[in-house]
Formats: structure tokens, sequence, C-alpha cells
């Protein structure tokens, strides 16, 4: 079995909620229990932090790992849904998974597997864990892939769990409240594991107290207990930024510099420094030193990719991966203070978006460019125009995400920005 051929079997023969949606989504742990009970539970082999939220969890998950790696430790990364290269979900010490390793552990194990039926995330879990525990990983830095509750990552016992927010996202398998989903969130949390929350929500914080408390967990609310000041952004491109972050009843400030430019890291940074305080508390070594070089090297060291992301300076083109309701207005609120002259927005969306409220968000003087992202679940370009029109928005339809991109390059003048997003497969495309 080659590389392809592997990738082949994972993509074609497992179903892949990103894929294809709904049916792919497996309501309970028994599958991943069954894999790595085979595997001979190779997630009880390292330490890790567990991640999950609606928006930002990959930032906080990507910087996490590269404060981590930058301290020495030998560190295990594990996110999803990849971009380009479905290796980008395992990471050790920022290198990607092993072309080879991937294929020896489908070939190896693909038999014994067939029985349990496992999901295309399932399967990648399993192989995650196994991975890291060959490469002898001493902490694993592991992002929810949907939910929490029922996620398969919830197998594992972390050092430390992390909600970054809720929002409005796979509302038909999350429910349709901020209470429901932030219920589902809560699952991560465990016996006696402290739970970092990056934002207080007035509808939420009480479900995240009451399951704390339930499990005799220490909870703290990251937004209560730092906040970032004097944000700001170097030139018209936006592509890095400087930030001071206080702790407060604390007179330390700490000086920080990152290439994650996004209005929306500010929320994050928060997030990641109240983890990092937790972790201290454990016993790490994270000085305020490590601190910033992580930052700084977070997408060289970890190849973090889709944040406010520039893709060519003439004329000005960005992406961001942000695509529900919470992650698209806080990308509003970045291209708002962007200078331009006029916006050109490539837009594609998955068809089980809930989109009126996504469009009613959306700015009606921008020219959009409708395409649909390369997969089955992607929303046909001329129904996502149509729902567009309805909601006073104007734009033509494209054939694919290329072909939407290479016209509105075509059309920006002098000083405008194009900017491509609406969904991470969208993003995916052009990067």
């Amino acid at each position: 079995m080659t590389y392809s051929q592997t990738l082949d079997y994972l993509f074609a023969q497992l179903p892949m909620y990103h894929r294809v949606g709904a049916q792919a989504y497996k309501a309970d742990l028994c599958n991943t229990i069954a894999l790595c009970e085979l595997l001979g539970n190779p997630q009880n082999s390292f330490k890790s932090i567990h991640v999950t939220g609606t928006n930002g969890k990959g930032s906080v998950s990507h910087l996490l790992a590269s404060i981590l790696q930058t301290a020495g430790f030998r560190t295990g990364l594990y996110t999803s849904p990849h971009l380009k290269d479905f290796r980008e979900r395992i990471r050790v010490d920022g290198k990607m998974i092993n072309k080879d390793y991937v294929t020896s552990f489908i070939k190896n194990y693909h038999q014994q597997f067939e029985p349990i039926k496992p999901s295309f995330f399932e399967l990648t879990v399993g192989m995650a864990f196994h991975y890291f525990r060959e490469q002898q990983v001493e902490i694993a830095v592991v992002e929810v892939g949907l939910g929490g509750r029922l996620d398969s990552t919830n197998i594992i016992t972390p050092l430390l769990s992390v909600i970054t927010n809720v929002s409005f996202d796979h509302t038909q398998l999350l429910g349709d409240t901020l209470e429901k989903i932030a219920v589902e969130k809560a699952g991560i949390i465990k016996e006696g594991i402290p739970v970092v929350i990056g934002e207080t929500q007035k509808d939420t914080e009480n479900i995240f107290l009451e399951k704390a408390v339930a499990c005799k967990s220490e909870i703290t609310f990251a937004d209560k207990h730092f906040r970032v000041e004097n944000f700001g952004v170097t030139g018209r491109t936006n592509n890095r930024c400087s930030m001071d972050v206080y702790r407060e009843k604390k007179p330390e400030i700490i000086k920080l510099i990152s290439p994650l430019a996004g209005l929306y890291q500010q929320k994050n940074m928060c997030t990641l420094m109240a983890a990092v305080e937790q972790l201290n508390r454990q016993g790490f070594d994270l000085p305020t030193k490590v601190i910033r070089k992580g930052v700084l090297d977070v997408v060289k060291r970890t190849g973090l990719a889709g944040r406010w992301q520039i893709l060519s300076r003439n004329p000005l083109t960005i992406c961001d991966t942000g695509h529900n309701e919470g992650g698209l207005h806080e990308v509003l609120s970045q291209i708002a203070i962007t200078p331009h002259n006029h916006l050109h927005f490539v837009f594609g969306v998955v068809n089980d978006k809930i989109l009126d409220p996504i469009l009613r968000m959306l700015p009606v003087d921008a020219t959009y460019y409708f395409c649909k992202p390369d997969i089955p679940r992607g929303l046909d370009a001329a129904s996502l125009q149509q729902s567009a029109i309805e909601a006073g928005l104007k734009g033509n339809c494209f054939a694919s995400v290329t072909s939407a991109l290479s016209a509105a390059q075509r059309a920006a003048g002098a000083g405008d920005l194009v900017f491509v997003g609406g969904s991470t497969f969208v993003v995916a495309e052009v990067i």
C-alpha cells in the first residue's frame, strides 16, 4: 500500500465529518475506546492538555505547543481539520507525521480495525496517540474535533482542560442554544483536573461553574485574570502585532510580539496566559522569556496557517478560517480596521451551515464572488448566491474557489482588499 493508496483508504472508505457531515458523527466513544484498547491504550503513555471551544481552539493549541517546544519539552500536537496535507493533524515538535508511518499504521492495523468500523476521525485519533507513544512525547496538546463530551479525543485524562468560548456552530449535532452547546464543551472537564475558560459569557458561565464544582475541578475564567492592552498591528498589511498582557492584581506586564495579527487573538492570548499559569503551578518551567519566544515563533514551530494570513500584497489578499457567527464577527471587525477602498469577498460555505444569521452580518457594500469548496459537503455557488441576494448582497457565481479568487484579484483596484473566507475548506484551496 502506497501513501497515496493509504490516503484513498482514509478519505474514501471511512466516513469523514468534514467531507460528508453528520452521517460521519458518532454519538459515543465506544469505537475510540475499542481502537485504543487494540493499540494498547497509547493515550495513557503521555501527559496531555485538552482544548475545545467554538473559536480559537486551534490558535490556542498551536500557541501552547510552541511554548512547550520552546521550553524543551518533546511536544505532540493533534489538530483538525487539515488544510493542505493530512499529516498537518499529527505533529511532534512541529514536524508532521512521516508518510511511511501513516502507511505502515494503516497496513498493519486496518484489518483489525474493520470489525470496529471506525470513522475517519476515530481512526486518526488512534493513529495520533499511537504515534505520540512511539515518539516518546512528554506532553501532547490535543484539540477537540467537534463538541467535547462525545468527541473521540475525550478518552484522555489531561493535566489541564481548556475551553476557549461558546458560539453557534454544528447546531444540528451540539444543540441550538448556547447553553446546550456549552454542556457539550463542558464534557471535557474531568474529575479533579483544572479547567481554564477563555471567555466569560452570561449564557454559559453557570454551566461551566456547575460542572467544575461537580468534578471538584479548579476553574479559571481567563478574562477575569488577564487583559490585553496596547494591541497594535504593523502597517497596512497587518501581518504582525505587538501587545501588552496584564495580570490582574499583579504589577507584571508581559510585552509580546505575535505573527497572529487578528484582533480576536487578544482573547486567545488571555486564554493562553491562564493556561500557562496553570501549567507552571503543576511544575512546568515556562518563564516569560519562553512565552515571548514561543508566541513569536508559533508559525515557524507549529505550521499554524489560515489565521488572518496574507496571500498577496498586490492586490492585498487575506484569508481567514473564521466561519461561524462568532468567528466571522471577529474577522469582519478586522476587515473594518484594515485600510481599503473597496472590499472584494471570495465567499463559500458548507451545505449544513445556517446561512441567514451569517449573511446578515456581511457588509452590503462589498462585491462578492460566490464559490463552492471542493468537498461533497460544499454548498452550490448558485444556491449561496440566491440566499445572499435575499440578504442584500451582490456578486457573481464562479466554478471554483480558485477562479473566484482570480476574478476578485483582477477586479481589485489600487488600495482595494480581497478577502477569502466563509469556510475552512475555501481557505484550504487558496493557501
